[in-house]
């Protein structure tokens, strides 16, 4: 007769059988314990994780962090002189022989509410002095001026996009197509001066050329 149908021993048949199915359910257990592990629901390496199409946000110009560079118009108040700030940027203070200063300029709304500003390079001067001569100024044989409006929020600051390269020569309207005469050097000290829409920067830039 077999023992598994019909236990053996001191105790009660009942007694085994409720010992074997609790070992039976603990090895139930056990099995389903690992199942999860392997499985892991909820996570799929052969689907994609997600099916959703992320969505192509569109800044408009009036919230980049430069100005454009093509024409562009905006909505808005003109911003007031007083809530405008421009200052002269260079990206050194020292020149070797054999590099050419990069002009920019920045422009920041100080003020509480957004204002609407044409800041393109049509409303950009730049000017670079030494004492009291004029060396060289941006308009004196400027190719081409844009308009681009842009709307200041409060507290934002845009910037030149791409800076001008001074090539370190004098500037003159009836030069624009000769060779110019380069500026002196050799440690010398230039100021930049900028305005944009009339708004001038409240202090210059000082760079040397060595």
């Amino acid at each position: 007769m077999s023992t598994f149908k019909h236990p053996v021993g001191p105790q009660p048949s009942k007694v085994y059988w409720r010992r074997r199915l609790l070992v039976g359910l603990g090895l139930l257990a056990v099995i389903v314990i690992i199942v999860l592990i392997v499985v892991r629901p909820g996570s799929s390496s052969g689907a994609p994780a997600s099916t959703h199409t992320p969505k192509t946000v569109t800044t408009p110009a009036a919230d980049t962090t430069s100005i454009p560079t093509e024409p562009t118009t905006a909505s808005g108040d003109p911003c007031k002189p007083s809530d405008v700030t421009v200052e002269a940027v260079t990206d050194a203070t020292t020149y070797a022989a054999d590099q050419l200063p990069k002009l920019s300029v920045s422009v920041t709304n100080k003020g509480t509410v957004p204002c609407k500003l044409n800041a393109g390079t049509s409303q950009q001067v730049f000017t670079i002095t030494s004492g009291s001569e004029v060396y060289w100024k941006s308009t004196d044989c400027q190719a081409e001026k844009v308009d681009a409006e842009v709307l200041l929020q409060p507290g934002k600051t845009i910037s030149s996009q791409t800076p001008i390269e001074w090539d370190r020569t004098r500037s003159d309207p009836s030069t624009c197509q000769a060779t110019r005469t380069p500026v002196p050097a050799g440690g010398a000290s230039y100021h930049l001066s900028v305005s944009v829409a009339g708004i001038e920067a409240a202090a210059t830039k000082q760079f040397i050329l060595s």
